[in-house]
């Protein structure tokens, strides 16, 4: 991880998602290798493993399940580190957003009169809140609740 909340270099981020491909069967609609690769890289942009797994066309319970077969350390530690990446691009764009503000066009009549900056403090302060922890397997599904009483 990169702790100086610095973007890493296109080769640093190559090197710290590259993973050895959870070995699967040979279905062409499956998680292959390519796909696999497709969507570390879709989540280290996107950040959000539903989406990830959609731009691949895969679900999202089949990446979580794919993340917990036998063999698929590499592949979970790349995962970690595509979310790692996306929250450190998340963070960096906040505070650039906090510090040299937003560009924000005015109107009058129809037509553009001028721009006024000014800080987005909301963004920065809801990056700031709290880091959130890599997930470590497929969050449980939610059972419902029998109430006694």
């Amino acid at each position: 991880m990169n702790d100086s909340r610095t973007p890493p270099a296109a080769s640093d981020e190559a090197d710290i998602l590259a993973f050895t491909p959870v070995p699967t069967s040979k279905r062409y609609d499956g998680w292959t290798p390519r796909r696999q690769r497709d969507f570390i890289d879709a989540l280290a942009v996107m950040g959000v493993v539903r989406r990830a797994a959609r731009a691949v066309g895969m679900s999202r319970q089949s990446a979580y399940n794919l993340r917990e077969r036998p063999g698929a350390e590499s592949f979970a530690a790349a995962w970690d580190n595509a979310l790692s990446l996306s929250y450190d691009r998340t963070f960096a764009m906040a505070m650039d957003r906090a510090i040299n503000g937003i560009t924000i066009p005015r109107y009058y009549k129809g037509r553009q009169v001028g721009t006024i900056t000014r800080p987005d403090l909301r963004l920065a302060m809801a990056v700031l809140a709290e880091r959130p922890a890599a997930p470590s397997k497929a969050p449980p599904p939610t059972k419902p609740t029998k109430l006694t009483g």
